[in-house]
């Protein structure tokens, strides 16, 4: 383990857990959740602010603002605290209660948004109230995740590279979409660097960043109410829908197992296991899934008994048929 003066150093989180005996199939998580940030998006924030350290942006009263529905806001939180700087993060109310307070322990000032815009739902009314800040006050600086193209490089010279490194024999590559950073960076770079490699965006379902119309969504993480301006439909081999119920289920079938992922890593492997079970009936391929970040964050809600039966009613809480609690209730191979 290396040495580091900060906590944004630490940003390599090369861990992987083999999940084919808890599913039947080769397929590796690779778990972006053992870093100061505890998620995948402490390497968009580091690669932001250092991008805007570099174009001179930032000065002496600078407040940096971002709108997120959590990871990134806490992973900012610790960019910005490890480098003095100050932070506002504008979130909504499906933002975990727990990931609220990791960002206030952080010093962020957080600005929770209630009402959803007409069109653009609760990430339209989060970016229209950091617009508000900015042009209001001139020491604000929106990173803007959405469009700063830092956060795909990220991804394209770091996640990606350590993927192709450690399977130089990977068949398929399950990356959920968010802003599109993750998904956008790895796909530019396994087309370039590996083009035999299938890459599978995994979205969910209600979310309109391939199209369709945006439904409710209750999970914070994966999907938008709008087409994310990063995403690149071409760069991908396919997109699976996911239906919160089921990523509930697939963290619950894990969990049971030892394994306590976030929602967004739920939705990520209950996509894989649906794509690979159409896609490869004779269980030949090996499959690696970016597991965004872990279950802590979860447990007021994926977790909680009483938030899942209130919000998809108590059927999700029952085990599949048979009683397997593997995920999808397949059975151990």
């Amino acid at each position: 383990m290396p040495i580091v003066s900060a906590p944004h150093e630490l940003l390599e989180s090369d861990v992987y857990v083999d999940l084919t005996s808890v599913t039947g199939r080769e397929i590796y998580l690779k778990c972006e959740g053992f870093n100061f940030g505890g998620s995948v998006k402490l390497r968009t924030a580091a690669a932001m602010v250092a991008a805007a350290e570099k174009d001179g942006l930032l000065r002496p009263d600078t407040v940096l603002v971002e709108s997120s529905s959590g990871n990134l806001g806490v992973a900012l939180s610790v960019v910005a605290a490890s480098k003095g700087l100050v932070f506002t993060c504008v979130t909504d109310r499906r933002c975990n209660p727990h990931t609220l307070r990791l960002m206030r322990a952080l010093g962020t000032d957080v600005v929770v948004v209630d009402v959803p815009d007409p069109v653009g739902g609760l990430l339209g009314a989060r970016k229209e109230r950091v617009r508000q800040m900015c042009r209001g006050d001139d020491r604000y600086l929106w990173l803007n995740q959405y469009e700063n193209p830092a956060n795909w490089t990220a991804h394209y010279e770091t996640t990606a590279v350590e993927i192709a490194g450690r399977f130089p024999d990977l068949d398929v590559l399950f990356v959920g979409a968010g802003t599109g950073g993750t998904l956008v960076g790895c796909a530019r770079y396994f087309r370039e660097h590996a083009p035999r490699v299938r890459v599978v965006a995994v979205d969910a379902q209600g979310s309109a960043n391939f199209g369709g119309e945006p439904g409710p969504r209750l999970i914070p993480g994966l999907g938008s109410s709008t087409p994310a301006p990063a995403l690149e439909l071409a760069s991908v081999d396919d997109v699976v829908h996911v239906p919160e119920r089921e990523a509930i289920r697939t963290c619950r079938a894990l969990s049971a197992r030892g394994f306590l992922f976030g929602g967004s890593t739920g939705t990520v492997v209950g996509g894989a296991l649906d794509w690979l079970a159409r896609h490869d009936p004779e269980h030949r391929l090996r499959s690696v899934a970016v597991a965004p970040d872990l279950g802590d964050r979860y447990l007021e809600t994926v977790y909680s008994d009483q938030w899942v039966d209130k919000n998809f009613g108590d059927e999700t809480l029952r085990p599949p048929a048979g009683g397997s609690t593997t995920p999808h209730g397949k059975e151990s191979q």
